[in-house]
Order: C-alpha cells, then sequence, then structure tokens
C-alpha cells in the first residue's frame, strides 16, 4: 500500500506500508528548483517509490539523494536514483561519506559538516550532525529553515498503519512500538547517553513546525516539547543518566 501527501510546503510523503512488518516506511521528495528525495528506500521498494516521485516531478531531475545513516530503508536504493538521475549526489554527514559512500555510491556523496546549509531553491535545509542518534556513527538529521520541518529519520518510530500527519501525542504510540521490539531480535533500537539529552534540546531549540518522520506519522503539534519529551522516553527505555 502506498500513499502521498504533502505534509510541508513543497514536501510530499511517499509512504509505503508493509502489512508483514506493521510499519509505514515515509520517504519526502522536496519538490524545488533543485528537487531532493529524502530516504532513498530499499531496492526491493525502488520501482514503486519510481513511479509515485513521477507523479510529481521527472525522477531524472533529482538533483539530491539525501538520508540520515547507512541503513537499508535510509539509502539501499540510493544506486539505483543515482542511475535514474544523472546529476543527483548523495547527500549525507562526513562520515557517512568517510565510511560508507566512497564504497558503496557509484559517484562520490556531497559530504556535510555540522551546522552547514543545502539550498534546494526556495528551501535551506541546514545539516545538524547526531551521532548514535536515532543509531550510527554517521546519523544526522536535516532542518529547512523557511517553513520548520526536521527530517527526523527513525526518531518517534511509530509501528501501525498511522495518519499521514498528525497533531496528537505521538510519543505513546512510540513507546509502545519499542517496547514490542524489546520482545524480539531488534531490541536496543537505539543507545541512550550522556549526549543524547544535548542533542535532542538542541533539535527542539530550532523550534520546528512538523517533524517528518521515518515510521508512522508525521507531527505538527508542539514539536519542540515532543522532542524534549522524547528524551524522558528514551531515558526510560534505555537507561542512562542525562547530564
Amino acid at each position: 500500500m502506498i500513499k502521498v501527501s504533502e505534509i510541508a510546503p513543497d514536501v510530499y510523503r511517499i509512504s509505503v506500508f508493509v502489512k508483514d512488518f506493521n510499519l509505514q516506511f515515509n520517504h519526502f521528495l522536496i519538490d524545488d528548483d533543485e528537487p531532493m528525495l529524502y530516504h532513498a528506500g530499499m531496492k526491493q521498494m525502488f520501482p514503486v517509490l519510481r513511479e509515485a516521485v513521477s507523479k510529481i516531478i521527472d525522477p531524472s531531475k533529482l538533483m539530491w539523494i539525501g538520508f540520515s545513516h547507512f541503513e537499508v530503508d535510509e539509502c539501499g536504493a540510493l544506486n539505483e536514483w543515482l542511475q535514474v538521475a544523472p546529476n543527483a549526489k548523495a547527500v549525507c554527514s562526513e562520515v557517512g561519506a568517510i565510511v560508507n559512500m566512497g564504497d558503496f555510491a557509484i559517484r562520490p556523496a556531497f559530504a556535510m559538516a555540522d551546522n552547514t546549509v543545502l539550498n534546494t531553491g526556495k528551501h535551506n535545509y541546514r545539516f545538524i550532525k547526531t551521532p548514535h542518534l536515532p543509531h550510527g556513527w554517521d546519523a544526522g538529521v536535516m532542518f529547512e529553515e523557511t517553513n520548520g520541518t526536521l527530517l527526523c529519520s527513525d526518531l518517534f518510530h511509530q509501528n501501525g498503519l498511522t495518519d499521514d500527519i498528525t497533531d496528537k501525542d505521538i510519543l505513546a504510540a512510540h513507546k509502545s512500538s519499542l517496547l514490542d521490539y524489546e520482545k524480539g531480535p531488534l531490541m536496543e533500537y537505539s543507545p541512550y547517553s550522556t549526549r543524547t539529552p544535548k542533542l535532542l534540546n538542541s533539535l527542539a531549540d530550532l523550534k520546528p513546525k512538523t517533524l517528518a518522520t521515518m515510521h508512522g506519522a508525521s507531527f505538527n503539534g508542539d514539536c519542540s516539547q515532543a522532542l524534549r519529551d522524547l528524551n524522558i522516553v528514551m531515558r526510560e527505555l534505555w537507561g542512562g543518566e542525562p547530564k
């Protein structure tokens, strides 16, 4: 099941629900002068994603393929997109470019240092380095400064077939989803360290208006408070003492 909706100005959520996993895989297309697809998706999803993108823009016009960290649902189909879009580049953290993309991608990635900005035309996307949040040494998020959209990857993961976007609480569903994982091989979803509160508070300080989540409903309620409350949930789930 695939569904497309505009969750923020020029930001299209392309959601694929996989019943066997009881999980939505969300990909975000930014329709701008230099279009960006954030989350390349898995290889097996590439045909349906390409068809969905083609209903909004010509896929060959993509200029950027962004992702938070090296994982199959984030960048598994990266090279398929790079072949479809000959002028596109992967965009990721400096760590990601050094330790992963040099061997994985078919052409060099655009490596972003912390707090640098990618301009796509009308929109400016600031890269924020978040090592090990949600997971991975190379992790980072992107914040669109014009309309306040935070492309937040696996943060606020929710299982099930959810709304496209909501202003209702998503933390309860997030906590429940991760508690379900504690019963099986996908336990220990995300580390919690003394750096976690600082990272989440710094994202909250951006005062985002929309949280574009990789799995589950995007959120347009009080995003800053949700990010601060996420620290409490993560501390409860994964332990550790914040400083």
